[in-house]
């Protein structure tokens, strides 16, 4: 779709509209600048979740 951009984890490039496989690709992201902090993104989420799993012990 036009106007979603995706980041693909084997070339680490940003995709406008998705045109690689499902298993290489994350997002949709609102805007290219979102798709290429998708990594960082995603580790500061895991980051958080971590943290909030370890509080519950």
């Amino acid at each position: 779709m036009a106007g979603e951009f995706w980041f693909n984890t084997e070339t680490h490039e940003v995709e406008e509209g998705r045109r690689s496989d499902w298993t290489s690709v994350m997002g949709p992201y609102p805007s290219r600048e979102a798709a290429e902090k998708a990594l960082q993104t995603a580790k500061s989420r895991n980051e958080k979740w971590d943290e909030e799993d370890e509080a519950r012990r």
